[in-house]
């Protein structure tokens, strides 16, 4: 088995001998020497072959490799100049481990373009291009930014159930499923139960995990499935001690890609923005005039329509020079029934979201914890309350002031990189559309 080498790894081992494996990502053979780039996960390397310097069968056996087969060569690291790394590999041996079909019904290279339709019906072909392969170790950085803060801050990572027994934002917009014979649904957001775990003694955890949609829209920003990463945390003074933990997590998260992927943004050309904490709020009601002034009259107790997050977005470039903010004492009426309500004002909930430019990552804010009041907020909803004994009894028991927040993995990974599209964000997306591979 080959060593983890990375171009960089391999740069600081010239004159080492050394076993790579992967993917024929191009073949050149010319008269008196022949060129294989070979391409892993951690990047693409040269491997030189000399006709005088190597045996007949092996300048054979290069002269025979197509696009896409998978090699394992075992060669020195010479200095080059030319090479694109500095370096490349005199091989001694290479093996075929095994042979691509050929033609290739896609191009890794990216020289003969597909749809992306195409791209993700071959998404294992395509995910070995290497602006792909970026997006994706990118992503995981970010996550390890994340939970590295998460954990640092005393946090723990909690698994809570992605079955649930009821529909817990009271939508229509969830997956039905037969457990055994009764009906169940894949959990819109891991958000109840988080609040349980809270209210169990665990005063600050984490969920990493899938969530699902039943959403029948078709715009570069849905899917029918998506990560989050979603903090709870208890014995908090208010939302604004959530989004306080929002905005760390998220520049942690930004700093450990910046650190660890400097390769991969030089792949897709792309320098990532280190914005200033604290992130700027702009609070209800003073949106309404906000929206007004740029010539949007958005209606009172109504949730933010794409126009009127557009408009925000270019409030908070205009007047603090950032595209990341929150919007925070939402109206009450369309939130859901577990949102707290400011005491002396109910007609606002202390609900939050944060925004990159106008896509809007998570929501979040502070629960309420209070039994008599979350009956209240499920009886003015005329939810039915018997079903959602399981998630109110425990709250007669003594539970601390809590929130927490949603914040979408693959959304952000997109927005950051420049991708118009989230599925790109995603290994193997599921829309309405589109359930395989």
């Amino acid at each position: 088995m080959q060593e983890p080498f990375t171009p960089a790894d391999l740069a600081k081992r010239i004159g080492r001998e050394v076993r790579l494996e992967g993917w024929v990502h191009d073949v050149r053979v010319l008269g008196g020497i022949s060129f294989v780039l070979l391409r892993s996960s951690r990047g693409i390397v040269q491997v030189a072959v000399p006709k005088k310097s190597v045996t007949p069968e092996l300048f054979a056996l290069v002269a025979s490799l197509h696009q896409e087969d998978v090699i394992s060569c075992l060669g020195e690291v010479k200095e080059a100049k030319a090479a694109r790394h500095g370096f490349e590999i005199l091989p001694s041996s290479i093996e075929v481990v095994a042979k691509a079909a050929s033609p290739l019904p896609l191009d890794p290279r990216g020289v003969t373009p597909a749809s992306l339709d195409t791209r993700l019906e071959w998404r294992s072909l395509e995910l070995r291009r290497p602006e792909t392969t970026a997006v994706f170790n990118i992503e995981n950085a970010l996550v390890q930014g994340f939970e590295e803060y998460l954990q640092g801050a005393g946090f723990i990572r909690a698994f809570t159930p992605s079955i649930i027994g009821g529909v817990s934002e009271g939508g229509s917009e969830v997956f039905k499923i037969d457990y055994y014979g009764r009906e169940a649904f894949l959990r819109q957001d891991p958000q109840l139960h988080r609040q349980l775990t809270v209210a169990g003694g665990f005063d600050r955890i984490y969920d990493l995990g899938t969530n699902w949609r039943a959403e029948l829209s078709h715009t570069p920003r849905h899917l029918s499935e998506h990560r989050t990463i979603a903090p709870e945390m208890g014995f908090i003074r208010d939302e604004r001690d959530v989004m306080r933990v929002e905005e760390e997590m998220v520049v942690h998260g930004i700093e450990k890609a910046v650190k660890r992927c400097s390769g991969d943004l030089a792949a897709l050309k792309r320098e990532l923005p280190m914005p200033k904490i604290p992130f700027p709020e702009i609070d209800f009601p003073d949106v309404y005039g906000i929206l007004e002034s740029k010539g949007k009259k958005l209606p009172r107790d109504e949730d933010l329509d794409e126009e009127a997050k557009d408009l925000l977005a270019s409030y908070a470039r205009e007047k603090y020079g950032t595209d990341f903010f929150f919007v925070s004492r939402f109206p009450s009426r369309p939130k859901p029934f577990y949102i707290m309500r400011y005491d002396d004002d109910p007609g606002y909930a202390r609900s939050t979201d944060f925004f990159f430019g106008s896509l809007e990552l998570s929501s979040g804010g502070q629960r309420e914890h209070r039994h008599d009041r979350i009956m209240a907020q499920i009886r003015e909803k005329e939810m039915d309350a018997k079903s959602l004994e399981w998630f109110t009894e425990p709250f007669r028991y003594g539970v601390p002031p809590h929130g927490g927040f949603s914040f979408g993995i693959e959304r952000f990974t997109a927005k950051l990189l420049g991708i118009e599209n989230v599925k790109e964000a995603v290994l193997f997306p599921r829309d309405p559309e589109r359930l395989q591979p």
